[in-house]
């Protein structure tokens, strides 16, 4: 069951106003349902409008049997079942006898206990209808069963009713109201029941409908419009062939639009048939209308009443939606923006509602547009206009206005001939027709503003929903669009979709496989659709042999192919690539071909070659195309097929130098970027390299310790993906360049995972190279890592090399630092000796160099592992030292290593309020600095001396707080320390 709106199922399977129109009214009646096999609910007439905001009932009679509630299909039960509300609608508000109500049901085969069974299905019918809202009833009263219902909310009597109306009023205002009648028509009444009462009815309802088509008719040769009834009769004619008020109607139509030989000709032919097949000759009637014929009567002109011009187009009520989508999952937001925006507006005074929706080509913006326009086609009971712009599609050129006009028109009910010749008189035209109406006009798939702009309605009682690859800037400032753009869908929503199409059992069997195909989908709706078409022509064939045909990334794109060029992927995203500039098209390849996820926009500067202000109007044009998103103020990211199909037209459009050079670009940027960075972060460290200043060219400026962090963090991911690059090219002096300038970021951040593999991996390709100095370099810093890792064995593998490389070097701080390292990796290890050994080692070398910063760090690691030691005397008078020469020199970094030392000794000798203090400070320059890592530690510490201070609530929150972070961290054994303290006092979640 379908969630539409009400009267939304009454525009399946209409007729197209491009189309001849068979029964004359844009209605077009005769083909609903009929022609489509398309099951339609009751289209409600202007006189029967009901307030909005509430759910109503409505019965249809006249093509099936059925009810709807609030928009929504009832399920009446059986074939019996359903004959018995029929039995009873038909004579809506009065007794209908048992006996008589058995007999339309059953005929002359009534079941034994008849009485009993019916009394069954009333009570069944009973509990269907009781959502409904409003007075539904069916009650017994002496031998008879009455169903109590407004009339309005029948079909059958909707339609006597407006017939009725139509027969007193004007010519102008019939029509309306006899197209609205025949509108409700949708098949043979009572769909395909068979008992002889039914089948009486049926007919005896037939001849009214066949009575009214013959009044509209004749109402519309009154009103001029001969040209389309001459095109549309010869159908009816064929289907009625000895009908001679039919007939006189079609010779009438040809002789008024110059066929004045058709005309006599379809006299001859009807005339031969009745006597052929009657033995009679046609009535008065029809021969005095031949003779008026043969002699060019003048009383046949058309003789248009006053007014008729003003009433032209009003008996048009269009119902031009495509059929809607079958079953239609997720986008609930973006349905309660457009629901939002159709009730904002449309009051009186108020503006044009219109609503456009963006996105990339396959995300669903169409599947959207049908969904919700067929779910509130309730909200326009004056019609529904839908053109196909073919802005982007594959099969053709974009339609005109003129087109699109000229269509509207027709399904407004002008003749060619009753139009302006030119585009403004046509536009002024269609915008009379529609003033104060309530439409909707779906604009599908429009090229720009300037295509959209002539199909704009002029009041607000018309709303217009339009989809678009473009953001339509345009419709949006100068006259109040409201934007809604489409992303990909969710994981869950994009699982359902698979559940969808192949069934619950399918995608339950392959989880991997199924996991597979959705990554690779990425949520793009057109993607699924795809792989779920050819798993559903293939039921028997594993989901893996799909999933396998994605695992290559160079030939992914193969396997969202199809023959149909609307639904093929490339094709699709071909016509949004084939509608951008040439400069725009370079921008667009070279992004996919750029690393990481995102790029920033001094990156594609420095990706494209172009300064910021021309990048970012090329970045600007493809946003609007919706092939890049703005994820955040000049940070733009691909969809990930979108993507692969830009770095494909990239290598078949530019030079493979041009694309080597441009990466080349890109990576010297973020290298000299990141070492820009991390001498903002730290810089005391042992340079990267001789050769680079401490600013490079080409870098992006940042100002200080805070741009640099929130850079690093901006760009890791694609930093990572540049280290990777280069060292697949073999560009090692940038892959060593990014690891090295990536350290401290990794560390302060307590990313030591991403900092150990970056360094092993670039290590690996070092060793071959001469410079001794930064191969102990590289040595030493994968050394530290693992030991912050607590891998003891391989932090000494590492840093002995690196001391023995830089005592070959004679390099003094090289040894100096190393040393500082090695007392890390023996603390880690658990043994303070030997890292106090090494502490002091470092502290000997580091007075006989011209550093002061480095000097009080080696000073604070003498008083660290003197406090670990016990040495509380001696530990105080190394840090208190060490605590002077960092802020005598602005070493916060040191500064905030001092003062933790100075809190554990504090601790450790129990004055609580003093390491307080320290490690408040501590935590301050931690923050200021980034340094989340060593956060983690001083908050966990500042927990414990609160909890010895009775603070206990204060404790938690500190434990609570280093908890997140360590798990952030994935350091575990410092995480399960604090949940052992947080645990007794019931804080763990």
């Amino acid at each position: 069951m379908q969630p539409l709106a009400l009267r939304s199922r009454s525009v399946r399977g209409e007729c197209l106003a491009f189309r001849p129109l068979e029964i004359l009214v844009g209605a077009c009646w005769a083909n609903l349902g009929r022609n489509l096999n398309s099951q339609v609910a009751p289209t409600v007439s202007t006189a029967v409008l009901r307030p909005r905001g509430r759910v109503f009932v409505d019965f249809v009679l006249l093509g099936g049997i059925e009810a709807y509630v609030g928009g929504a299909a009832v399920d009446l039960g059986h074939v019996r079942q359903r004959s018995v509300l029929a039995g009873l609608l038909v004579d809506a508000n009065a007794p209908v006898p048992t006996a008589r109500l058995v007999d339309r049901v059953w005929g002359d085969c009534p079941p034994q206990r008849a009485h009993a069974t019916l009394y069954s299905y009333v009570s069944r019918l009973r509990r269907a209808l009781a959502t409904a809202t409003e007075k539904v009833h069916i009650t017994r009263r002496s031998g008879s069963y009455v169903l109590a219902v407004d009339p309005s909310t029948v079909d059958l009597h909707r339609f006597r009713g407006l017939v009725g109306q139509a027969r007193t009023a004007d010519d102008g205002h019939a029509a309306v109201l006899f197209a609205q009648a025949l509108a409700l028509w949708r098949g043979d009444a009572f769909g395909d029941l068979d008992t002889p009462w039914f089948n009486v009815l049926r007919e005896s309802w037939h001849r009214e409908r066949t009575a009214a088509e013959l009044d509209l008719t004749d109402l519309r040769l009154r009103l001029g419009r001969h040209a389309e009834l001459s095109a549309a009769l010869p159908a009816r004619a064929e289907q009625h062939p000895l009908d001679e008020r039919l007939a006189g109607q079609l010779m009438l139509a040809l002789y008024r639009s110059g066929r004045r030989s058709d005309a006599l000709a379809h006299y001859q032919n009807i005339q031969h048939r009745l006597s052929e097949e009657l033995g009679t000759d046609p009535g008065p009637a029809l021969q005095r209308l031949h003779q008026q014929i043969l002699t060019t009567d003048a009383a046949l002109a058309v003789r248009p009443a006053a007014g008729t011009t003003a009433q032209l187009g009003t008996a048009m009520v269009p119902h031009q939606l495509p059929p809607p989508p079958g079953h239609f999952i997720g986008r609930a937001r973006e349905i309660a923006e457009l629901d939002k925006a159709l009730n904002a507006g449309g009051a009186p005074g108020g503006t044009v509602v219109i609503s456009t929706i963006g996105g990339i080509g396959g995300i669903g913006k169409t599947w959207l547009a049908d969904h919700w326009a067929h779910h509130n086609a309730a909200a326009f009971p004056d019609g529904r206009l839908h053109a196909d712009l073919r802005g982007f599609s594959p099969l053709g050129d974009p339609a005109s206005p003129a087109e699109v006009v000229q269509n509207f028109l027709h399904a407004l009910g002008l003749a060619s001939t009753e139009m302006p010749v030119d585009l403004p008189g046509r536009v002024a035209m269609y915008r009379s027709l529609i003033a104060d109406r309530r439409m909707l006009i779906v604009l599908d798939d429009a090229r720009d503003t300037a295509q959209v702009l002539p199909l704009l309605p002029g009041t607000p009682s018309c709303t217009t929903l339009i989809t678009s690859r473009r953001g339509l800037t345009g419709l949006i400032t100068a006259h109040g669009a409201r934007p809604l753009a489409l992303d990909v869908v969710s994981e869950a929503e994009a699982r359902e979709m698979l559940v969808d199409r192949l069934g619950p059992q399918r995608v339950a069997e392959e989880p991997e496989a199924v996991a597979t195909l959705l990554d690779h989908c990425a949520g793009l709706p057109l993607a699924i659709s795809v792989m779920s078409a050819r798993a559903g022509i293939h039921p028997t064939f594993p989901l893996a042999a799909l999933a396998e045909e994605l695992h290559d990334r160079s030939a992914r794109l193969d396997a969202f192919g199809t023959d149909d060029p609307t639904a093929d992927l490339r094709a699709v995203l071909s016509s949004s690539y084939d509608a951008l500039d040439t400069a725009t098209a370079r921008v667009f390849g070279l992004l996919g071909q750029s690393l990481g996820p995102d790029i920033s926009l001094a990156a594609a500067s420095a990706l494209t070659a172009l300064p910021v202000p021309e990048v970012r109007s090329h970045l600007r044009g493809l946003e609007g195309a919706h092939l890049i998103q703005e994820i955040r103020p000049g940070r733009y990211r691909m969809h990930d097929l979108v993507r692969l199909y830009a770095a494909e037209r990239a290598t078949q459009d530019q030079h493979r130098e041009v694309l080597e050079s441009a990466l080349r670009g890109l990576v010297d940027f973020y290298a000299d970027t990141a070492h820009d960075g991390d001498r903002l972060l730290s810089p005391l460290r042992t340079p990267f390299g001789p050769d680079l200043p401490d600013v490079t060219r080409g870098a992006l400026p940042l100002r200080d310790i805070e741009t640099a962090m929130l850079w690093f963090e901006a760009e890791h991911l694609c930093l990572l993906d540049a280290h990777r690059f280069a060292m697949a090219q073999g560009h090692y002096r940038q892959a060593w360049q990014l690891a090295w300038s990536l350290d401290t970021f990794h560390w302060r951040q307590g990313n030591l995972d991403d900092r150990t593999a970056m360094l092993r991996a670039t290590l690996a390709n070092r060793e071959s190279m001469r410079d001794q100095t930064q191969r102990a370099l590289a040595h030493r810093l994968l050394g530290r890592a693992h030991a912050s890792q607590g891998q003891h064995a391989a932090a000494l593998e590492h840093l002995r090399v690196a001391l023995a490389l830089f005592e070959e070097a004679d390099h003094a701080a090289g040894k100096a630092q190393t040393h500082l390292n090695l007392a890390l990796a023996w603390e880690k290890h658990g043994d303070d000796r030997q890292a106090l050994a090494h502490a002091i080692q470092n502290l000997r070398i580091r007075r006989t160099l011209d550093s002061p910063p480095r000097e009080a760090e080696a000073l604070n690691a003498v008083g660290w592992y003197h406090a670990r030691l016990g040495h509380h005397r001696q530990s105080r008078s190394y840090c208190e030292e060490a605590l002077v020469l960092c802020r005598r020199h602005h070493f916060r970094e040191g500064e905030a290593f001092t003062l933790d030392s100075l809190g554990y000794l504090a601790h450790r000798t129990n004055e609580h309020t003093l390491a307080l203090e320290h490690y408040d400070q501590a935590l301050t320059l931690r923050r200021e600095l980034g340094d989340a890592f060593e956060e983690a530690d001083t908050l966990a510490k500042l927990g414990d001396i609160r909890d010895s201070l009775g603070q206990h609530a204060q404790a938690c929150e500190a434990w609570e707080q280093a908890r997140s972070l360590y798990r952030s961290q994935r350091r575990l054994r410092p995480a399960l320390q604090v949940e052992e303290k947080l645990a007794p006092r019931g804080r763990l979640i």
